[in-house]
């Protein structure tokens, strides 16, 4: 079993697919050449599915940091008798910087070995174990030793060393580094009957420095942000980049899967897909963190993917794959044991049959606020966003399951009636460059009946507060969104009411915010506290003009960090991060929480190229 905490990983990407680094080295999560593609390491899961090892030999410390304005990952391990750095990158192709860096990414791995003092023997362990471990695959020596091509499973891996290698189900080397010495290996996947690559030290070496330049290119021409906190601001956003699969403009929830929620428990789900509502609040937040010039791309893709006749398909699924897929069926992996025994592990997501109505109103939301970054759209793609606002207007009486994705039985969650409030107020904004105008009396009468509902059932006078389900008095910290998306004032008395109720009794022991408590959601077991929840009640405060608590909230939630500045989805007993790792939801949090601050502080600064 593994026990390394989730928050001891670091993040590489190459916008089609990520792997986690532990701080000793140790790749433990690697899927090629997708996100969503099965593992070739993934020792997180269960200690015999695959890991690549490269550390000290013998005792040693260790400190990380990404390169300035990449996600390129240095460590620094310090021993006895020297100092050595490991560089870690996944390549993001020679040419493909700005706004499409990542396009021709070679499914490349790089880890580059330097010794700065001293003498330092390395340890290197390279165990693939492809499809989550089932595979062990025949390791085949090639250019007389010093690399090596693992076969088995659809795809061939090579990778390139300047070492001989000692094959057995593994392969190890332990060469001693002197002081201005360096090693570069690289890893790559090529289809089956193709044969990988044998990379030269110098190729590895020009490769890195592509990937640094890219990276530092991309993080120059988008992140104009200099409020507080620009620092975790612009680094989130490089997250967010990270997190978007290039070829589509597909946007994941996380690079994981089965990462729990709780210790040992079975909330453990598959968060490698698109979900149209954390891509479209990714979107949102990259206004800030990172000008989103991409959006067109995403609008463009989510139109394709959600495509169809309408007459056999109720509403717009909430989820895709990274290519456009619809069906995501969910399976357990018993092969593997989870992370400190949290089973099952899941591939798929039985989330995308559910019906959740907020995804009409976080899409148009998005547009809403990106407009003025799209080059004009095509008729295609504004049928499908007035097709979102008329779905809102014809389906917001319905039941679901909520923003949260219970898996008990629909109910009138307010949140939902929320958004597609927002989609109908939006779409209303829209109307002529969407081509509608002959729409807006019954948007705008839709509108208006949503408004009543929630004024007159989604207020609770025994709660104190709008409460999660209509007519109930249930606290959900989902009704800080009422503020947040400008349903009701902030400082109004009922949405003052509010936040305190969710600052006094929805917050933990920690300071930070539960999603929700007491509530049957369909499913054994408790969570962590929520980020992203503590996130929005720093925002919804900054919103009510109380900016001294939102900081003091915002820089709690923010402590969270690990030591490369990533957060999970929850916080659980003794602070520590849970949840598939890093959570693009909780990232969106911050960033759109430092700038609520920031506005609150200097209303009239926005960022570079915004619209007014």
């Amino acid at each position: 079993m593994n026990d390394r905490p989730i928050g001891d990983y670091a993040l590489l990407s190459d916008c089609h697919t990520a792997t986690l680094v532990s701080s000793q080295g140790s790749i433990d999560w690697l899927c090629l050449p997708h996100f969503d593609s099965r593992s070739l390491f993934a020792r997180i899961l269960g200690p015999e599915a695959g890991h690549w090892s490269i550390r000290p030999a013998g005792p040693h410390t260790a400190s990380r940091r990404y390169v300035d304005r990449t996600m390129v990952l240095e460590t620094t391990f310090r021993t006895p008798t020297g100092v050595i750095t490991v560089t870690d990158a996944l390549a993001t192709g020679r040419s493909e910087w700005g706004h499409n860096l990542g396009r021709h990414a070679p499914h490349l791995l790089l880890r580059a070995v330097k010794c700065t003092e001293g003498h330092v023997t390395l340890d290197m362990e390279f165990a693939p174990r492809p499809e989550y471990g089932l595979i062990r695959p025949h390791l085949m020596p090639v250019d007389e030793g010093r690399g090596l091509h693992c076969h088995g499973g659809p795809d061939t891996i090579g990778l390139s060393t300047p070492y001989r290698l000692d094959i057995t189900d593994m392969a190890r080397c332990a060469p001693t580094l002197q002081t201005g010495q360096w090693a570069g290996f690289a890893l790559q996947r090529v289809p089956a009957g193709d044969s990988p690559k044998v990379w030269s030290q110098q190729e590895i070496l020009t490769q890195l420095q592509d990937t640094l330049a890219g990276w530092r290119a991309w993080s120059q021409r988008h992140q104009t942000y200099e409020g507080p906190w620009a620092d975790l601001v612009h680094h989130s956003g490089r997250v967010l980049q990270s997190l978007t699969f290039q070829p589509t403009g597909a946007i994941v929830a996380a690079p994981t899967t089965s990462l729990p929620e709780e210790v040992g428990g079975v909330r453990n789900w598959d968060y490698r897909y698109a979900w149209v509502r954390d891509a479209s609040f990714t979107l949102e937040a990259l206004w800030v963190a990172a000008c989103p010039y991409e959006a067109e791309h995403f609008f463009r893709w989510m139109a394709q993917a959600a495509d169809g006749d309408p007459e056999h398909h109720e509403g717009l699924q909430i989820m895709f794959g990274i290519r456009g897929e619809r069906d995501l069926s969910e399976r357990e992996l018993p092969l593997l044991p989870g992370w400190r025994g949290s089973r099952p592990v899941r591939t798929g997501n039985g989330a995308w049959e559910q019906r959740q109505l907020d995804v009409y109103g976080e899409l148009l939301a998005a547009f809403h606020k990106l407009r003025h970054y799209l080059g004009g759209l095509d008729e295609h793609t504004k049928t499908f966003l007035t097709r979102l606002a008329d779905s809102a207007a014809s389906r917001w009486r319905e039941k679901d399951q909520g923003i949260w994705e219970v898996r008990s039985a629909p109910q009138h969650f307010l949140y939902s009636k929320l958004m597609c409030w927002v989609a109908l107020d939006r779409a209303l904004d829209l109307s002529e460059e969407l081509g509608a105008q002959s729409r807006t009396p019954v948007w705008r009468q839709a509108r208006s009946e949503i408004r009543a509902a929630i004024e007159r059932d989604g207020w609770s006078e025994s709660a104190g507060a709008y409460t999660q389900v209509l007519g109930s008095d249930t606290l959900d910290a989902s009704a800080l969104m009422l503020a947040i998306v400008g349903f009701e004032a902030a400082d109004t008395p009922r949405m003052r009411a509010t936040i305190d109720a969710v600052r006094t009794r929805l917050t933990g022991t920690d300071g930070m915010v539960y999603r929700y408590l007491a509530a049957d959601d369909g499913l054994p077991g408790n969570e962590g506290t929520f980020l992203l929840c503590t996130f929005w009640l720093a925002q919804a405060l900054a919103l009510a003009g109380d900016v001294a608590e939102a900081r003091t909230i915002f820089e709690r939630a923010a402590g969270f960090m690990n030591d490369v500045g990533l957060l999970g989805e929850e916080v659980g007993p003794g602070g520590e991060l849970l949840g598939n790792f890093p959570q693009a939801f909780s990232h969106i949090g911050l960033v759109n929480a430092a700038w609520a601050i920031h506005q609150a502080e200097c209303p009239t600064d926005r960022p570079e190229g915004s619209p007014d």
